[in-house]
């Protein structure tokens, strides 16, 4: 049977052209053998147009799944980043050097990866279902994909077929990971973006492998909140000795955070003979310089967190609200063309540790530790206690909404819209 992806033409064109340049994430595969647990791990640092997100939960399908959405996206057509309820992870990033030929692409990568999730148990499963699909696919991304059997692999897709790696072959990924930016290893060399940010997220990666510690604390705090640039080998952190409210406007292009970081998301899967509901996302979801982690799992008896979810007075989930909202004083820049371009590198680390980062950690570092100690308990017992959960989401809602009251005035009474 072959897969159709539907759209009208008008629309795969309008999201070709906003793709081009936009799309520019930064991802990683992690087998189990890398991370200090042995749970592979997916990594997303999405950078998109679409910079206000939200997470969803889907019971429609063949499959229980979750993931991040697009705010706009009422009808949850596409996941962004995502797993099921037999633990199968799925992301991707946009590439632009694999497809030769002069065909339009959909931009519908999004609602491949929802598909997907509603029927792949596996990455077998998912390698099969890329096979059933309708050529020419119009699309051009590498697919991360994971599953509760430890199987972990990137699928480079192009219009007509694929080349797929996989983290566990020691002869494609010797340290048990793999990374993608914005071009595929068995596309056309030198062409595609990507490759400064790429050498960026493999210097960390490094580091974190030698030390064992290539967990999703790391890749969060360590590579998605970056300010190291891999060519000019330009730190941003020197920057930390200036005292608070001293304006200092510095260049940030190419950096693994950049003003179209919508969100950065991991999905922890679980080691096989665990029970696939303890796989989580550890989503860090709105601007991630200024904005917070926090953990989720699939469970149709429990409401996610109102954190998350849209909410329908501001158009937006409330952590990307917030998020945005601080963001907006970063680039504080605003004349001309190119003011995304640069930040006040003040706003983010200072030397009075009241940069956003620095303000942020302590509570990210809560949330984290509430949710180990939780998670634990449920690995112990081999599933997830529903009543707990729920607590939990309350506390963690609690947590974040007095944190941004009391330290930045933000709530949703003076949210934007």
């Amino acid at each position: 049977m072959k897969i159709t992806i539907k759209t009208g033409i008008v629309t795969g064109i309008l999201l070709f052209v906003l793709n081009i340049g936009v799309n520019a994430c930064t991802t990683a595969v992690i087998s189990g053998k890398a991370s200090p647990d042995g749970r592979p791990l997916l990594w997303k640092h999405r950078d998109t147009w679409a910079v206000n997100n939200k997470i969803v939960q889907f019971f429609d399908g063949k499959y229980a799944c979750i993931g991040l959405v697009n705010s706009s996206d009422q009808n949850g057509n596409s996941i962004w980043i995502g797993f099921n309820e037999k633990g199968f992870g799925i992301m991707n990033s946009a590439s632009y050097n694999l497809n030769s030929d002069t065909l339009k692409q959909s931009g519908l990568e999004g609602r491949l990866m929802k598909r997907a999730l509603q029927t792949c148990a596996t990455v077998a499963d998912f390698e099969k279902f890329l096979d059933e699909l309708e050529r020419p696919i119009l699309l051009e991304a590498n697919f991360g994909v994971i599953d509760a059997e430890n199987a972990a692999a990137y699928f480079e897709l192009g219009n007509f077929s694929y080349t797929k790696y996989d983290a566990n072959d020691p002869s494609v990924a010797p340290h048990g990971y793999l990374i993608r930016t914005n071009h595929s290893f068995s596309g056309e060399p030198g062409v595609g973006g990507g490759y400064i940010r790429y050498v960026t997220a493999a210097r960390v990666f490094e580091d974190a492998s030698e030390t064992n510690t290539l967990s999703y604390k790391t890749i969060i705090q360590k590579a998605s909140r970056n300010l190291s640039h891999s060519l000019t080998n330009t730190d941003l952190n020197h920057y930390e000795v200036y005292q608070k409210n001293t304006e200092t406007m510095v260049l940030f292009k190419d950096y693994i955070p950049r003003s179209g970081s919508s969100s950065s998301c991991i999905v922890q899967g679980v080691k096989p003979g665990e029970n696939s509901e303890l796989t989580l996302m550890w989503s860090v979801v709105g601007f991630p310089l200024t904005s917070v982690v926090t953990p989720v799992w699939i469970n149709e008896k429990v409401e996610l967190p109102e954190v998350l979810k849209y909410n329908s007075s501001i158009e937006d989930s409330p952590i990307c609200d917030f998020a945005l909202t601080l963001k907006d004083s970063v680039y504080a820049f605003k004349k001309g063309s190119h003011a995304d371009y640069y930040i006040d590198i003040n706003k983010i680390i200072n030397a009075d540790g009241t940069g956003y980062i620095q303000t942020l950690e302590p509570l990210e570092n809560s949330i984290i530790d509430e949710a180990e100690l939780t998670l634990n308990r449920w690995r112990e017992n081999g599933e997830i206690d529903k009543k707990n959960l729920k607590e939990f989401y309350k506390w963690m809602d609690r947590s974040i909404y007095e944190f941004y009251n009391s330290n930045f005035n933000l709530s949703l009474n003076n949210a934007t819209k």
